[in-house]
This record gives C-alpha cells, structure tokens and sequence, in this order.
C-alpha cells in the first residue's frame, strides 16, 4: 500500500516555479504530496540547462529563460493567473522583493527563502553597507511598512532563515518550562520578546555543524558543498553580520552599525565565509563556526527587541555559525586563497554521500541553564526514506517551503511576514516529519573553554558569552 501523506489544501490555478536547482527538484515531490494542484499547470522557469533533462523526463512544464529587470513582468504576467495559483521563488539573480510585488499585485500568493537581488548586486558595488543583508531585508521591511496587509508573501522561510526561526520559539518554550515557568505560548511579538528577556537569554547562535561526505575525495578547482553552490559564494563574499545584542560590552574595531531602519544589526569589514567564531553543536561539541550573514541574524534580534534603536532596552545578539561539510570548507579555503573562484561547481547529492548528518539548531545562551540548543540532526541515510531528490541539507529546506506553502493558503490576508511572524507550531507541524530527530540538548560549555593557553587571547572573563570571547582571533 502507497504511503499516504496529507493534502493541505488545493491550489486552484497555476504554480509557477522559479529556478530549479538542489532546492526546486527537492520542493517539487513536496508539493505533488501535500497539495490537490493541476499538475498541467505547474510550470517551472529555468534557464540552466543542466537542469533541463531532469525536467523532460519527468514530463514538467519548463520555459527556458532567465528572469531580468526588462523581463520578469511579461514573464511572470504570462504564466500567472490574477487571484489564484501560487509563486514559488527558489532562485538567484532574481529580485525578491520586485517578484514579490508584482506577485502582490495580481493577488497571487508567494514565498521565497531569501531576499535575492537582480544579477551582479553582490559584486557590482564597494560599497559593503548596501551588500549586507540588513539593507536588502530593510527594503522588504519598508515595502510591508508601506504596503501593509493584502496578499500573502513569506518572505526568507527556508531552512535558515526560515525553521530556524521556529525553533528559537519551540526552544524558549522548553527553557520556560525546564524552569519551572508554567508561560503559556505568547500570541504577540512583545509578549515574545519579554519573555526571552525574562529568561535571561542573552543570544543565539544559528548552529549548525553538516557532516555529510562521499567516499570520493574533493578534486582541485572545484567546488563542493551540499546545497546552492553559487548561493553560498555569493553570502560567503557579502560582509559578516550580526544581530547585535545589549549585553555587549565591546565593539569590534571593524565593525559599523547601522543608520536607518531596526538598526538591530552591526557589520563587519570582513568577508563572513573567512570569519570564524566559536560555538556548540550536540555532536563535536564546541567547533569554528563562519559567521556568515544570514536574514535570520537580523531579523530575530529585531522580532525579540524590547524597545527601539540602538540602545534599546533589551535585545540578543544573533548570528549564524555554520560549520559547512569538509569539502565545502576544502573549497572555501582553496577559492580564498586563490583569489579565484573554482571553475566547476558540485552538489553532494543523496546517492554519493555515503555518512553524515545535517545538525541545524538554535543554540539560547547566557541563561540560568547555560545554553541550550534546539534542533534538527537529520541524516542523509533518513532523508533517502523520507522524500525523493535531495540530501539532508535540502530536506530541511525544502520542508520549511512546504510549511511556508500550507501557513500562506491558511492566512491569504497577512501580507508581508517573515518566519518570525507566522505561528510556528502549525509550521513545525507540517514540516516535522521531513527533520528526523528533533532535539533538546542542554551544555555548559561558554566560549571560554577549551582554548588554547599557550597562546593568551584578549577575551573578557566577566562576559563569557560577549561577543569579544565568541569572535575567534
């Protein structure tokens, strides 16, 4: 007997898939799943050849263009139907908030799991202030500012940013409870944020440690990884960025803070694929991390921030600590030290990985308990039984897509949200079967520890978890 899986709901009208990479093949089988659809009117956008046979054979509607400033209108106007369907964005090059009005102005509902500009933004400009992703979350935050209500857009919910948003609620949950707090689930952001300040949390790491390896090694000149190859160099070369909380008591010499907006969040003159810091996964334990900049660091210390502006009067520091598999951190170190980017890109699909887990969490610090981190320890191994296309990686984003999908048919009045605003029990709930086990795992571990101390550093004994400590040298 099949395997029965629950339809959410039926979309009526046309979907239209934007980009097909390592995520659109995942999403896709998602959605054959989950939603009573026209299979005839499903259409995916892609211009990357490579993908094309894969599309052919399985008998999918594709057009073969690239999406630009001139185009995307006509594009998207002939494909999509005023009131109905869906917009799926899993692309790069493309803007996302432009796609995303437009979507808004047909009434058609839309999700992506980044904010993507047009082609060229990342590399075309020195100006490192305009190339973080503040400023590119910022437009989309004045957009919802101006434009508020009307048709859904989610609005970055992926894995991270996106789940990981979800877990930072199921995680202060747990620690509520664990403390003998009997707090019901707050339903306001304010009431959120006030009760992660009332818990002591003082920051989150976004930690995540993928091991995941085949059994072939990595050749020279190419570059390896386990999800969006040119995804990751176009974040890894953007400045690293952080949400920026008030219990630090030092600022980093490079750093610069913003102006306008939240201003939850500081930069660092620093590529964030090269900038290391310390933190904690349930498997090694304490491990690098490169902070690499995530829509998520800023958007949670904004969502948690009691007050406003730069010195409000309570607000975590948040960023990503990503420790990539061994071949990604092989690329990283050979494209950084080159100067050049390899000439060949490979994703490290479910048939050649041979061991590994993708270990995804939320690590909540500076409390009475220390930290605790609250995540997903999916394995590729799992992840060939539980959908089709993708490793461990995709699956956890292509889950949050789904759930995005379902909460967006569910509330087709919210406008503009992020993964912070939607409920993230009912996200949790259809997306929970695709992440394996989902765990709690209290350390006391601070980033203090296990240092070197042959070697001094400047670190501050009074904060263990100050950023000062946290930023390796």
């Amino acid at each position: 007997m099949a395997d029965a899986y629950p339809v959410y709901a039926k979309i009526d009208g046309p979907i239209v898939m934007i980009g097909f990479g390592s995520i659109g093949k995942g999403t896709w089988p998602l959605i054959e799943r989950h939603f009573e659809y026209d299979a005839d009117r499903f259409t995916v956008i892609e211009p990357d050849a490579r993908q094309h046979n894969f599309l052919r054979q399985h008998r999918l509607n594709f057009v073969d263009t690239a999406l630009t400033p001139e185009t995307y209108r006509d594009v998207l106007g002939g494909l999509l139907e005023p009131g109905k369907g869906f917009c799926v964005n899993l692309s790069v090059d493309t803007d996302s908030l432009d796609l995303m009005k437009f979507c808004r102005e047909i009434d058609v509902p839309y999700i992506d799991t980044v904010v993507e500009p047009w082609a060229g933004y990342y590399f075309g400009t020195d100006d490192n202030a305009a190339r973080t992703n503040y400023a590119l979350r910022q437009r989309v935050r004045d957009e919802k500012a101006a434009n508020p209500g009307g048709t859904t857009a989610v609005s970055c919910c992926g894995a991270n940013p996106g789940m990981v948003s979800w877990f930072v609620k199921e995680g202060l949950l747990t620690l509520a409870a664990d403390l003998g707090r009997d707090d019901a689930a707050p339903e306001r952001r304010e009431d959120w944020a006030a009760l992660m300040r009332d818990l002591g949390v003082k920051g989150i790491h976004i930690a995540e440690r993928d091991t995941q390896a085949r059994a072939v090694p990595r050749p020279r000149n190419v570059f390896v990884n386990t999800w969006s190859v040119e995804g990751f160099i176009a974040e890894g070369f953007q400045p690293a960025e952080l949400g920026w909380g008030t219990h630090e008591p030092w600022f980093p010499e490079n750093g610069h803070r913003q102006e306008t907006g939240c201003k939850a969040a500081i930069w660092m003159e620093r590529p964030g694929a090269i900038t290391r810091v310390h933190t904690w996964c349930p498997t090694p334990g304490p491990q690098f991390g490169f902070l690499v900049t995530h829509n998520e660091a800023v958007s949670i210390s904004d969502y948690y921030t009691v007050g406003k502006g730069h010195e409000p009067e309570y607000r975590p520091t948040c960023h990503y600590a990503y420790h990539p598999c061994d071949d990604a951190v092989l690329s990283l170190h050979e494209m950084f030290g080159s100067g050049t980017t390899q000439s060949k890109h490979h994703i490290l699909s479910e048939d050649e990985i041979v061991e590994g887990i993708d270990e995804l969490g939320v690590l909540l610090y500076g409390h009475e308990k220390n930290a605790l981190w609250f995540g997903s320890r999916l394995s590729n191994a799992e992840t060939r039984d539980l959908a089709p296309y993708q490793n461990a990686t995709g699956l956890q984003v292509t889950s949050a897509v789904l759930a995005g999908m379902v909460w967006a048919l569910e509330n087709p009045g919210a406008g503009i949200v992020e993964a912070d605003e939607m409920d993230h029990a009912r996200c949790l709930e259809v997306q929970r079967p695709y992440l394996g086990p989902v765990e709690a795992h209290y350390t006391d571990w601070t980033p203090l520890q296990d240092r070197w101390e042959m070697f001094p550093e400047d670190t501050d004994p009074d904060e263990p978890w100050a950023f000062r400590n946290v930023l390796a040298s």
